[in-house]
């Protein structure tokens, strides 16, 4: 069979903001954020990112733009991708989505990032006490390399990998989200985490309207004030995926999402171009624009797993088996 060329799936121009996009972004997690485009298991699709800031983060020498970003408004993904299989069926809550990495890569024309440390009083990171200033370094990308002119002499071999994929949470599991982490924001410094035995600095964002980007959703209404008021924040992975942040997750590798609403709504972003083994100052990684070129397969899940109990004659009231899947 000879190879797939990439279909175009979301494009985005580097040259303009978040909310100016032509296919709308989002920087938040909640089921009724609209898919904006639409992939069949199987093919091949190419789907293009802008930075994780939206471009807050400037070419320049200057660390006063990491000292001040604005972090309400981050993340930006592209999608939601509504999953469908090879015959225009969604995929159903209950399925499993694997994703295959086939290539990843900065822009044309935008061939540079940044890393940095946050200030202590916008933003911190794991070693806040160390570095409590803002600092910042620019990389330019030489094909697999990139090299800093504020780190002189280094040269080395990136390793690209979005930061954040992941499903839309279903109704119920934002619930189950925003339940739990309210109660540890509520616990503050006394939270018990890891089984109980370590107590930490509790960390979680609840809710938050302001700087909400809400894909196609129309602005100014009371939908749009709903769902601004519930969608989860970007920052920690959870069920769904999310900001795994996993170094390796890059060409050829598979994930497996699991599947919360109809059509999977799959969105991604918070593109990098190389990161240590997890982000200690949180703008760890060096972080760039870029695209992916990506195959999914649905899993069905719940339809073989409804089949078997029909088979087995324990079949309830509350399943609806799908018809769709093989024999």
């Amino acid at each position: 069979m000879p190879p797939h060329t990439p279909i175009p799936l979301i494009k985005v121009d580097v040259k303009k903001a978040p909310w100016e996009q032509n296919q709308k972004l989002h920087n938040r997690w909640h089921p009724d954020i609209p898919p904006v485009a639409e992939a069949k298991a199987g093919d091949l699709f190419r789907v293009e990112t802008i930075d994780w800031t939206g471009g807050q983060i400037k070419d320049d020498d200057s660390a006063e733009d990491v000292k001040h970003v604005d972090l309400s408004r981050c993340h930006y993904l592209s999608g939601p991708i509504r999953i469908v299989d090879e015959n225009g069926t969604p995929a159903r809550p209950g399925d499993l989505l694997a994703v295959e990495l086939c290539n990843l890569g900065p822009l044309p024309g935008d061939e540079w990032g940044y890393t940095g440390t946050f200030d202590r009083d916008n933003g911190g990171g794991f070693l806040t006490d160390h570095f409590p200033e803002a600092t910042k370094a620019i990389w330019y990308f030489d094909g697999i390399y990139a090299s800093s002119r504020h780190i002189p002499g280094v040269r080395f071999a990136g390793l690209i990998h979005p930061g954040l994929i992941g499903t839309a949470p279903s109704h119920e599991l934002l619930k189950i989200w925003n339940d739990r982490e309210r109660a540890l924001v509520e616990g503050g410094e006394g939270s018990t985490t890891l089984g109980g035995v370590l107590h930490t600095r509790p960390l979680a964002l609840l809710p938050e309207p302001k700087g909400a980007l809400l894909g196609g959703m129309q602005t100014d209404t009371p939908d749009w004030a709903r769902v601004a008021g519930e969608a989860a924040r970007t920052i920690p992975g959870r069920e769904n995926g999310g900001n795994c942040d996993i170094k390796n997750l890059s060409r050829g590798c598979k994930v497996y999402f699991p599947v919360f609403v109809e059509g999977a709504n799959l969105s991604m972003g918070d593109m990098h171009f190389s990161q240590g083994d997890g982000e200690v100052s949180f703008c760890g990684a060096i972080e760039m624009s870029g695209f992916l070129e990506l195959k999914y397969v649905l899993i069905l899940i719940c339809a073989a797993m409804l089949a078997c109990k029909a088979g087995c004659g324990i079949l309830s009231s509350f399943d609806t088996p799908r018809t769709d899947f093989p024999e």
